[in-house]
């Protein structure tokens, strides 16, 4: 079997091809500022993720471009976003649910604010994701194994939840109250498009922006939200 082996110019390409330029981010204080920089550690995520999968099956899509197409885009749309957001200057973000690290370590070459936690509870993802980190050396991104309601209170309350499929989304915003700043927001990631802000409003909580993009020859979307006051 051929050794894959993913260039950065091979991600470049597939980020023009999916219509999300990859560029240069000169106001990061740390982290991969130059898209080539981001390219690159992209195309070892890639790699690697590639390799694992093919024994640990940590994804559906088998290829590269498959991978890149369907899940690596959902990371590069969702940075464009974050940039958006009146987040503060130094924001605690849980990803929960991380699985391979999707979202979070292909957004983490790209946006690279404050302190990110990859909270996964399966413990060869966690193998996976750490074993990535070490090679990738994102800054202040780390893996924390376990159930997400285990997560250190030191640690919280966080600025911004991501999750994507890791519960339905009305269990959801219950279930991460304890967990979220009183002006944090949530972002889901999702194959459908955002309910009406009627039923968001009954829940306690507003959505604060929403966007669908292509994904290979799918729609995703994400919703982001945030409590009423």
């Amino acid at each position: 079997m051929a050794e894959i082996n993913i260039s950065a110019a091979d991600i470049l390409g597939a980020a023009s091809k999916a219509g999300r330029k990859l560029r240069d981010n000169p106001a990061q204080d740390e982290g991969f500022k130059a898209a080539t920089d981001q390219a690159r550690v992209l195309a070892y995520y890639v790699t690697l993720l590639v390799k694992w999968n093919k024994s640990m099956n940590l994804v559906g899509p088998q290829g590269w471009e498959q991978i890149f197409h369907s899940l690596i885009i959902d990371s590069l749309h969702l940075a464009d976003s974050l940039d958006s957001l009146d987040l503060p200057n130094d924001p605690v973000t849980l990803d929960l649910g991380a699985g391979a690290g999707l979202p979070g370590i292909p957004l983490r070459c790209l946006w690279q604010a404050g302190d990110y936690h990859l909270v996964e509870a399966r413990q060869k993802r966690s193998v996976f994701m750490r074993t990535a980190l070490r090679m990738m050396k994102l800054p202040r991104i780390e893996v924390f194994q376990g159930r997400a309601e285990k997560f250190p209170q030191e640690k919280l309350p966080a600025d911004l939840i991501l999750s994507k499929a890791f519960m339905p989304w009305k269990d959801l915003l219950e279930f991460v109250k304890p967990m979220l700043a009183e002006s944090g927001r949530i972002v889901i990631l999702s194959n459908d498009p955002a309910p009406s802000e009627q039923e968001f409003e009954e829940l306690g909580h507003t959505l604060q922006d929403s966007m669908q993009y292509k994904a290979g020859d799918k729609k995703h979307y994400f919703w982001c939200l945030r409590a009423l006051g």
